[in-house]
């Protein structure tokens, strides 16, 4: 079987503004949390926070590059958020293998168990997601 129980992968990131930014740009996300410093810091934030969807689309990243990789699609993914991510923070996104189901079409359906740790180790996301990965064309497993 080309994936194991335990197999895991991870991708890092250091969140910038110009991520936030680019975000904002892409969905229209403006809360005065992520977008205006005088307003974040009079919050319990006390700063800006980024998107926790911008932060757990690291995982995204992480299933998509590097396990399963080039032929993952979403299933599905749950999110508990944890802590606040700030700019500057950097992140490490994970992806461990829980379950392995083989296809009788082929491909495989993998549950992963998802994280995402900010650079002092604190977990500030985790879930679970669920993927099929089908070997794209033309590539040997």
């Amino acid at each position: 079987m080309r994936f194991r129980v335990g197999d895991r992968a991870s991708y890092t990131q250091t969140l910038s503004e110009a991520h936030v930014a680019l975000f904002v740009g892409a969905v229209g996300d403006t809360n005065p949390l992520h977008v205006d410093e005088a307003y974040a810091k009079r919050s319990r934030f006390r700063g800006r926070i980024a998107q926790g969807i911008l932060v757990a689309g690291l995982i995204s990243t992480v299933i998509g590059t590097k396990l399963p990789g080039v032929g993952a699609i979403y299933l599905s993914q749950t999110l508990r958020f944890l802590k606040p991510t700030y700019l500057g923070d950097t992140i490490t996104a994970t992806a461990i293998v829980k379950a392995v189901r083989e296809r009788e079409k082929g491909g495989y359906v993998l549950t992963l168990e998802t994280f995402c740790e900010n650079q002092r180790g604190e977990r500030v996301i985790e879930g679970e997601a669920v993927v099929l990965y089908e070997e794209p064309e033309g590539q040997a497993p």
